[in-house]
Order: structure tokens, then C-alpha cells, then sequence
């Protein structure tokens, strides 16, 4: 591998040839403890090769290697069902204030209240926008979410106070459906079965001929992945719950309908929330995250364990040795004795940074606020796609039929790919105009999913409008030279399949 990054911006050397033997980036406080020697055998026999260089030309190379990378605060990334929008810095600041940073989760109830009062309003918030309720937020990701409320579902069907029927082990889930629905089906021990969809929303004969007294629930992702809002959810639900199955709602899509519409009152029993994509917290990418979920009134006993709870105060001693109460008043705190509970899915309060961005986010909007999210988010996606039908076909946008988008569309640019270039090359030339491409060959093949999100401007969108018609212009004009982006950054185009194949991953 070579020592040196190529670009058009210039060769950036390593930090190991910046290196002069002598230069420092920090220096040590001087010993304020008598010196101790270091055994022997913990010494290490020579100097590691480490880089010298002073703290300027470290900040200058790092900062020169930061600005390289592509995000969201830099960038338009309008990638399809993953609602990559702006962190508000809000959120940070909150995040970052030591009376929340610097808790110890093991610290006592009594000493974390406000922390304790932050989630027990957070988990009411996200009840109330759900339309159900109550929520746990124990889970650290949607998938995780998925997997702790289909854990949730399986205990009430096998408790003979519950559900009773042990039998139901079926979940359906639509084509449209996330690949995580499936592996969270699988992880929890329950059957998939594949409901086909009928354009774009779901085939309501095939459902009806799928449920049965062995279906637990079926898992419908509302939006759906096309950028649809299936207008059939209430019957959906009907023919459920006919069938004494219950109603999963994927809230992958919630952006595109909180505030305005609410899971619960459309016959979901129970769902979970991204909070990056309807919160603004950032995108977990493995992590970290959250994925509360939120379920009806019948299900709350099999909720994670602790759940924040809160109660009345008398004036006293709280229970602690020499510790008094100073006066009565509102108490929070970790209840943990649920006798029915699934039990623990995460570590003490779950992703605790990442809910207070979400309460902070949620408590900055209002419900005025949240109301202009999802009607922004509809807008914005159905604006891009009204601007773009003309040059990239939409199978599923046809306002002349009354069929809008919902958050995101779908277009399959057949009459583009018919000259030769592929989607990959269309997405290559768009990091030459530094937009991040959109999704591509889901949920339908030859396809890119766009979703532009609530917090782009009206300027950024028409800036993508014409990158988009510029692109389709060089396709038409010469699709050859496509082939050769991206030609505006450091790195060329990839082989993408060497990579995935064979990585080559060295330490020194």
C-alpha cells in the first residue's frame, strides 16, 4: 500500500512522514510524587515507533483528514429509510452537561432523580405521540426493539393469564418488511411467513387467507419501505384481530407521520420507535442507539425490567441508613418487581445519552413542533419527487391518481439505465457533486430511494433537482463518461467487490 493518500486536493502525507525526531504535540506536568521504577519485566526493551511531531501540524493533519469525510453536518445524504437528518446541537449540549455525563449508573435512586424524572417523562411522551400506552426504553436499537417486543408478544401468548395460546408462533410480515423483521422473528424463535404486496400496500385477499389461529401478529412497516402509506391499516388491523392475532407497526417510518397521526388509534398494539430517524439523535450505525417500544395496556406486564416509576414521598427517613428526607414530595424511581416481565434486554437504564437527546429534542418541538416534522418530512419528499418525475420514473408517484409519497420515494430510471450506465455509476457521480447517493436496489430492484428529510432547506432540495438533471444530461449525452466517477475526490471509484471479498486489513 502506498505511503501517501492521492487526490486532486493534494498528496496528504502520513503523520509518520511528518515526523521530526524532537517535536512534541503536549508536554507532561512535572512529577509531583516521588519517583517508583517499573519492574523489569513490564519495560519494554525499546522505544515504540511512534510519530513526533508538534501540536499545530497534529491539529492541521487531523483536520485536514477530518474535512475528507462524509456527514451529515457537511453534506446532503438523502439515503432512503435511513433518515440521515441534522443533529440538532441542542441535543449535544444536553448530552454533555456533567450532571448527566458524569452519573455512575450504580449511583442511588434517590441521588439521580432528575435523570430518573428525564426518562419517566420520555417514556410518557413517546406513549402519548405512540397513541398507546406505556413504553419501555430498555432497547439500545430498532432491531432490538423488534426483538424485545416480539419477546414481549411470545410471553403474553404462553402466560395463561395473557394470551393463552402457546400455539401462535406465525408472524407475517409484508415484502416491503425490513430485513430485520425476519432476523428478529428468527432470533425469538417464530415462524415468518411473506404477505405479498399489491401496489406497493399489502394484498388484503392474501392476508386474509394467511391468518389464522397460529398467527401471533403481524409486523408492517407504516410508511412502508416503497414511500407508501397504506390507506388499508385499520382493516388491516380488523382482520387481525378477528383472527385474535395482534398488529406490529415497524416504526422505522414514524418521521413521516408524528404528530399528525398515531399508531395506537389506527389498531397497533404495539411498535418501536428509531429514535434517529424521528428524534434527531444521531444514527446508531451499530451503535449507540435506542428503540423504545410501546405497547397497549395488556402487554405492560411483560415489559423489560427496570421500569421508572413514580410516587408520592412522605417526610422522614427514605430507607437509608442516616438519611433523612428533608421534606415529602415527588419520588422516581427503578421498579424492577414485575412478576410477568420478559426481564432485562440492557444494561441499567438502556442508552441513556441517546434518550436525553431524544427528550431534548421532543421537549424543544412541541407538539406543534412534532406536528411540523412529519408535514415537512411528507412535503419535502413529495416535492423532490413531483420536480424529478419528468427525467426518473416513479412507479408509485402518480399524483394524477391521487398517489403521493409518504417520507421517501422510489424511482427506477429504466429509461437512463436502457443507455449503458448502471445505478452505481449514477451514485458515484453524485459524491462528485458532493451528495451522498441515495439507497439503491430496495425495496425494488434498479431502484433509488430517496428521502430527503424534514431538515434539508428549500435551496438544498433544488440544488439536488438540478444535480439530478444534470447527471441524467450526461447519461444522455455521453453515459461512457460516467463510468470514470467519481473524479472529484481524494479516492476513485472502488472495486467494490475485491473489497467485501478479500479485505486486506494491516496493524503495524
Amino acid at each position: 500500500m502506498s505511503q501517501t493518500l492521492q487526490g486532486n486536493d493534494g498528496v496528504v502525507p502520513l503523520i509518520f512522514e511528518k515526523s521530526t525526531p524532537g517535536a512534541r504535540a503536549t508536554d507532561l506536568p512535572a512529577l509531583d510524587v516521588p519517583a517508583a521504577p517499573l519492574p523489569t519485566e513490564l519495560c519494554a526493551t525499546a522505544a515504540p515507533r511512534l510519530p513526533e511531531v508538534g501540536q499545530l501540524d497534529l491539529v492541521r493533519h487531523y483536520t485536514h483528514l477530518g474535512a475528507r469525510n462524509f456527514s451529515v453536518d457537511a453534506n446532503f445524504y438523502p439515503l432512503g429509510s435511513c433518515t440521515m437528518k441534522y443533529n440538532p446541537k441542542i441535543n449535544e449540549a444536553a448530552a454533555g452537561m456533567s450532571g448527566f455525563a458524569g452519573l455512575h449508573p450504580l449511583q442511588d435512586d434517590a441521588d439521580v432523580q432528575g435523570a430518573l424524572r428525564m426518562l419517566y417523562e420520555l417514556r410518557h411522551w413517546l406513549a402519548e405521540i405512540a397513541g398507546l400506552d406505556e413504553v419501555s426504553l430498555q432497547p439500545c436499537a430498532g432491531a432490538h426493539g423488534e426483538y424485545a417486543a416480539l419477546k414481549v408478544i411470545r410471553a403474553y401468548f404462553n402466560d395463561p393469564r395473557g394470551g393463552n395460546a402457546p400455539d401462535r408462533r406465525n408472524v407475517l410480515a409484508p415484502d416491503t418488511a425490513h430485513g430485520t423483521n425476519p432476523a428478529s422473528c428468527a432470533m425469538c424463535g417464530t415462524n415468518v411467513i411473506r404477505v405479498p404486496s399489491k401496489e406497493g400496500m399489502v394484498d388484503l385477499d392474501a392476508l386474509r387467507s394467511l391468518v389464522n389461529d397460529q398467527t401471533a401478529a403481524m409486523m408492517i412497516t407504516n410508511p412502508n419501505t416503497a414511500g407508501i402509506f397504506d390507506g388499508t391499516i385499520i382493516e388491516i388491523a380488523k382482520i387481525l384481530h378477528d383472527a385474535g392475532a395482534l398488529l406490529y407497526l415497524d416504526g422505522a417510518n414514524m418521521n413521516a407521520i408524528v404528530g399528525v397521526s398515531r399508531p395506537g388509534d389506527f389498531g397497533v398494539d404495539v411498535m418501536h420507535y428509531n429514535t434517529h430517524k424521528t428524534f434527531s439523535t444521531p444514527h446508531g450505525c451499530g451503535g449507540p442507539g435506542a428503540g423504545p417500544i410501546a405497547v397497549r395496556k395488556f402487554l405492560s406486564p411483560y415489559l423489560p425490567v427496570p421500569q421508572v416509576e413514580k410516587r408520592n414521598r412522605s417526610a422522614g427517613n427514605d430507607g437509608r441508613s442516616g438519611s433523612p428526607v428533608a421534606s415529602a414530595g415527588t419520588e422516581y424511581f427503578l421498579d424492577s418487581d414485575r412478576p410477568h416481565t420478559i426481564g432485562k434486554v440492557r444494561s441499567f437504564f438502556g442508552q441513556f445519552g441517546i434518550l436525553l437527546r431524544c427528550w431534548t429534542y421532543i421537549a424543544a418541538c412541541g407538539p406543534d413542533g412534532l406536528r411540523n416534522v412529519g408535514q415537512t418530512a411528507v412535503l419535502n419528499a413529495n416535492y423532490l419527487a413531483a420536480r424529478l418525475r419528468d427525467r426518473f420514473e416513479m412507479p408509485y408517484f402518480k399524483p394524477e391518481q391521487k398517489k403521493f409519497a409518504a417520507h421517501e420515494f422510489v424511482t427506477v430510471p429504466r429509461n437512463l439505465l436502457s443507455r449503458g450506465v448502471t445505478l452505481v455509476d449514477i451514485a458515484k457521480r453524485l459524491i462528485d457533486y458532493g451528495i451522498h447517493p441515495p439507497t439503491m436496489h430496495w425495496p425494488v430492484h434498479d431502484c433509488l430511494m430517496v428521502e430527503p428529510t424534514e431538515t434539508e432547506s428549500l435551496a438544498t432540495l433544488d440544488r439536488f433537482v438540478e444535480t439530478m438533471n444534470q447527471i441524467a444530461d450526461e447519461i444522455e449525452r455521453d453515459p461512457q463518461s460516467l463510468k470514470e466517477a467519481p473524479r472529484q475526490t481524494p479516492v476513485r471509484r472502488l472495486d467494490e467487490v475485491a473489497a467485501a471479498r478479500t479485505p486486506v486489513l494491516t496493524a503495524s
